[in-house]
């Protein structure tokens, strides 16, 4: 196992990172809060290949690994863009993937990978573990940008048009993902043929794999900010940063990211190479939702009264980490999933 990045990895996240760069940047992130998501850089995204790496080139896409989907939601949790990368690229990718052997399915796929289209799985945002699906579901991410929407009914996956849905946006702690309640109660559906449920497991860990990469991507951009914050501010004559107390607090984070960043990585090259894939996801959720939160934490308190006002990013980093820790099974349902896994017994609480 080779846990570092290679220099295809390296090149495809300098790609990412300029563009986001130069299209997501915090202060367009924060001027654009509550329109949705940028359709324009979703496309751009598109256009370089980000959106289809893993899926294969006979169906339209780059036939590339979860690895470097994993580089991509890495960037894009520096940014925290509002595109619907993980509800489309990821979710409903994987879904289609598993069941490509129907046509509808590998049609939509195709359409996916070329960024014509944007789909939805729709299962709430926090499920985890065996889910029934059904003609309604609540909190469902990126359903609001979808042009289909993919929805697991007993044990059968179906193709919906999205503007024959109900599709409600609710309010969510974090405006850069947007969430909302679906109803497909009466529009025409398309299913598909094959194991729905084995599916839609499938892609539920795929997305949690993917997403302790996003979560990483979140801790390192808060540890940059940190960073740069606490050398530029003086106090009695000195960088804040050089106070000792600080350093220790930036030392200890920069480890626990560092550390974040192996199981995630772990986690994506388990999902590119099929070994012992249900074990690295958990782990690497139940560790990197806890550093991406508190690493958020620590920036929002260590720009002192800077990082408490509205125009400062890092209150968009906090809450896409709280969002993220609820995302795909809090760290508690993971490590309950963990440890049958590795043969460790299940405390209960008092």
């Amino acid at each position: 196992m080779n846990l570092l990045y290679t220099d295809v990895e390296d090149d495809l996240r300098a790609s990412v990172a300029g563009l986001l760069a130069d299209r997501a940047a915090p202060a367009a992130v924060l001027a654009n809060l509550g329109n949705g998501a940028d359709t324009a850089l979703w496309r751009d995204l598109a256009r370089i290949g980000a959106t289809s790496l893993h899926v294969p080139e006979h169906l339209g896409g780059q036939g590339a690994s979860y690895r470097e989907t994993a580089v991509v939601a890495e960037e894009l949790g520096r940014s925290v863009a509002p595109v619907p990368f993980l509800g489309s690229a990821v979710l409903a990718t994987a879904v289609l993937t598993h069941l490509a052997d129907d046509p509808a399915a590998r049609d939509l796929l195709s359409r996916l990978a070329q960024g014509e289209t944007t789909a939805a799985l729709v299962v709430p945002l926090s499920s985890w573990g065996p889910t029934a699906g059904g003609y309604k579901a609540r909190s469902v991410a990126d359903a609001e940008a979808a042009d289909v929407l993919v929805v697991p009914v007993e044990g059968t996956v179906h193709l919906v048009e999205a503007r024959h849905a109900a599709v409600t946006p609710v309010t969510s702690l974090d405006q850069t993902r947007p969430i909302a309640d679906v109803d497909i109660t009466g529009a025409p559906t398309t299913p598909l043929a094959g194991p729905g449920d084995e599916a839609v497991r499938a892609a539920l860990v795929v997305g949690a794999g993917i997403l302790a990469s996003e979560q990483v991507g979140i801790a390192r951009w808060c540890l940059d900010s940190t960073v740069a914050h606490i050398k530029g501010r003086y106090q009695f004559g000195r960088p804040v940063g050089s106070f000792q107390a600080l350093k220790h607090r930036v030392a200890d984070l920069w480890q626990s990211i560092v550390l974040a960043t192996a199981a995630a990585r772990h986690a994506a090259d388990a999902l590119a190479t099929g070994v012992d894939v249900d074990i690295a996801v958990s782990v690497a959720q139940s560790l990197c939702s806890t550093v991406a939160v508190r690493a958020a934490e620590e920036c929002v308190q260590l720009h002192g009264g800077t990082g408490m006002t509205w125009e400062h990013p890092a209150h968009l980093y906090l809450k896409r980490a709280k969002a993220d820790e609820i995302a795909l099974g809090t760290p508690g349902r993971h490590r309950a999933t963990l440890a049958p896994l590795v043969d460790l017994p299940l405390q209960s609480t008092p």
